[in-house]
């Protein structure tokens, strides 16, 4: 009689996610991507060139005509026109209050010295005398570089955005707060916005409102409305069950439970909400001027261009400059009000009495605004001409000296990796790509990815875009590799060194909170307008989440972990490459997945720089009506990219043991259904 032998069970870590079976299991997976890459050469070798479905710059499709002919039927309702009236009327009366002059008035309504005095006042009555100080230097730092107006008129379309996303936005979060019902249709909502490229939905509201100001509100609060909605729901639903308990033992409602007791303790959060809304909103900045919005954004998007570094450099910092300083507000608002309402702070009648007092110096600023003319215009001075003068000749000495540099690597890059990944995504037949990318992706992603794939493939092939999305796919991944190269190299750096880690953590949020449109301006003037240059600028955006996201999880490894390696006498390679960065796969997919992401975000704007492919279509469907089919066609492949690249990097991330669906809703802030990255 023969006794089986039974193998010992493999320990399981606590919640650890148990590894699922899967057809690749046994094999490693770079062996089977190995092989079908081998395989995909195999036969493309034989059919480059052919099926390719390429279509020119200005070549549409029978599919695209006849979208452009559905989408313009939307146009002439009477219902957005009335809308688009509206939102006028607010901006018209604004911007003559206190930014364009009022004929037969020279200037506006209330001078530049006017709105300074305000603005610093109500800076000190919801915060303190430092953010007033920092209000009246951004304040005078608008004038002084001689972009007052624009200044303003950025304020006016940021403030009144966020006013309607308040307006909308709060009775929303306060609505999944209470029903798990209404959560799941809103945030199916709020996914769709914040998956959609900018310049898709740019598309319709253009058709809809016509360009200028109503538009740019519209595409600014679609753009800012999640934040509010999803943080603020969150910090009302997350209140303290045993507060809501204790309350409820009183016999209260269900109004009086949420006004009296789960708004006023989610009361940080909301403002929080409010802060990303602000910076959201704010970010839109550039994109709005594309539409002839009002703001900042006209002169740098003029300077970007003309290919003007230091034109566009001084209103892109302005831009960045109002960011900090609503930022700051608001952030100093939130902690005054933690304060106040633990019974802190100054006395409140004494802080009361200081405010009215300040309110005679205020109000003879505004009187004498409307009457002294260098009171009520900003008086002309150079320093934003001298500033550019200055800041074009910088970049012309470090372009000339980095200039042979630049253009060795944009060659390394171009002919190393870009020219023969292309070739092979976008010349293959359209069946052989598609296959491809299916198996890859089941290898990569396990079961759970074929049914989004096939999906997304399918209905990307139907939108006539085929060869483009593939092109775009391309430079995607080349950008990709490049920012986790980056990623892991700092990352590593940042977790081993904590001294490291407080001198690069500051200048990666700094990359994070500056529009994408500010730093195009110098990559441009360095590579000039090509797909590189458009490459790097997707590198920059990305970088700083990837990088964070790696320090963050090889820091995660258990110190335990690291000192048994030690203790073999392991070198500071091995502990890295042997320890902590295998420790940490689940931080790296989740890194590669939120790079690959913010990549793809920067596809339109690179369009606008030489890139081509989709970012290209987009743009040009925007500016020519008869086009606007192909252009929405471009962007929904865009977006069914970055859905299939999404979950497919979900899926690994599960297999990876990271958790990846836990966590992303802290780490993640612009992915295709999770946060827009702020600013």
């Amino acid at each position: 009689m023969t006794t089986a032998t039974v193998a010992p069970a493999k320990q399981v870590q606590p919640g650890a996610v148990p590894p699922p079976t899967e057809p690749t299991q046994g094999i490693p997976r770079w062996v089977w991507v190995l092989t079908i890459l081998a395989g995909w050469i195999v036969v493309w070798s034989f059919t480059k060139g052919t099926d390719t479905l390429a279509l020119s710059g200005q070549d549409q499709t029978d599919f695209h005509a006849r979208l452009s002919d559905r989408v313009g039927t939307f146009g002439d309702n009477p219902v957005t026109q009335g809308i688009a009236n509206f939102i006028n009327a607010i901006i018209d009366s604004l911007r003559g209050l206190i930014a364009t002059p009022t004929p037969p008035r020279p200037a506006p309504t209330i001078g530049w010295l006017g709105v300074t005095a305000v603005a610093t006042w109500v800076g000190y009555a919801v915060a303190n005398w430092r953010i007033a100080l920092l209000v009246a230097a951004s304040f005078l730092a608008f004038g002084l570089f001689g972009f007052w107006e624009d200044s303003i008129d950025l304020l006016i379309v940021t403030l009144v955005s966020v006013g309607f996303a308040v307006v909308i936005g709060f009775p929303l979060a306060i609505l999944i707060a209470l029903s798990s019902t209404a959560a799941r249709v809103v945030t199916l909502g709020l996914d769709l916005l914040q998956t959609m490229p900018t310049f898709v939905y740019l598309i319709f509201v253009v058709i809809l409102f016509g360009i200028g100001a109503p538009t740019a509100v519209i595409c600014t609060l679609a753009y800012a409305l999640p934040p509010i909605v999803r943080i603020s729901g969150f910090g009302i639903r997350d209140v303290s069950p045993a507060a809501i308990e204790a309350t409820d033992s009183l016999g209260q409602t269900t109004w009086q439970r949420l006004v009296k007791v789960q708004i006023p303790m989610a009361r940080k959060t909301i403002i929080l909400g409010l802060n990303q809304t602000i910076l959201a909103a704010l970010s839109m900045a550039i994109i709005a001027s594309y539409i002839n919005g009002p703001g900042l954004g006209k002169p740098v998007l003029s300077a970007l261009t003309r290919n003007d570094f230091g034109a566009g450099l001084v209103p892109g910092l302005l831009i960045v400059l109002t960011g900090i300083m609503l930022d700051r507000t608001t952030t100093a608002a939130s902690e005054r009000s933690e304060r106040v309402a633990r019974g802190g702070g100054e006395d409140p009648r004494r802080r009361r009495l200081v405010l009215g007092a300040l309110l005679v110096p205020v109000a003879v600023a505004v009187w004498y605004s409307r009457y002294a003319i260098d009171a009520a215009n900003f008086p002309a001075t150079t320093w934003g001409r001298s500033t550019a003068d200055v800041a074009n000749s910088w970049m012309g000495s470090i372009t000339s000296v980095l200039d042979t540099v630049a253009g060795k690597l944009a060659d390394l890059v171009s002919y190393g990796l870009l020219n023969p990944m292309e070739s092979l995504l976008a010349d293959s037949p359209w069946w052989l790509s598609c296959a491809g990318l299916l198996l890859l992706g089941v290898v990569i992603g396990g079961r759970k990815a074929i049914v989004p794939t096939v999906l997304c493939l399918a209905v990307i092939y139907q939108l006539d875009l085929w060869h483009d999305t593939m092109v775009v796919l391309n430079m995607t991944l080349v950008a990709t590799l490049l920012v986790m190269v980056l990623g892991v190299v700092f990352g590593v750096w940042m977790a081993r060194r904590r001294a490291v880690d407080l001198a690069l953590r500051p200048l990666l949020d700094g990359g994070q909170t500056i529009p994408a449109f500010v730093y195009l301006i110098p990559v441009l003037a360095l590579f000039g307008p090509t797909r590189f240059t458009a490459i790097v600028a997707a590198v920059i955006y990305a970088a700083p989440a990837a990088i964070k996201l790696v320090a963050d999880g090889v820091r995660a490894v258990s110190p335990e972990v690291v000192e048994a390696g030690r203790s073999t006498g392991s070198t500071t390679w091995q502990e890295i490459t042997k320890v902590q960065l295998p420790m940490a796969k689940g931080s790296l997919v989740l890194a590669t997945n939120q790079g690959l992401l913010y990549v793809l975000a920067m596809v339109v704007i690179g369009g606008l720089v030489g890139a081509g492919a989709l970012g290209y279509d987009v743009v040009f469907g925007l500016a020519n009506g008869e086009y606007a089919g192909k252009g929405l066609a471009a962007g929904l492949s865009i977006v069914l990219l970055g859905i299939m690249i999404d979950r497919v990097m979900r899926s690994a991330a599960e297999r990876a043991g990271a958790g990846a669906p836990a966590r992303s809703g802290s780490v993640r802030s612009r992915g295709f259904g999770g946060w827009r990255r702020s600013g």
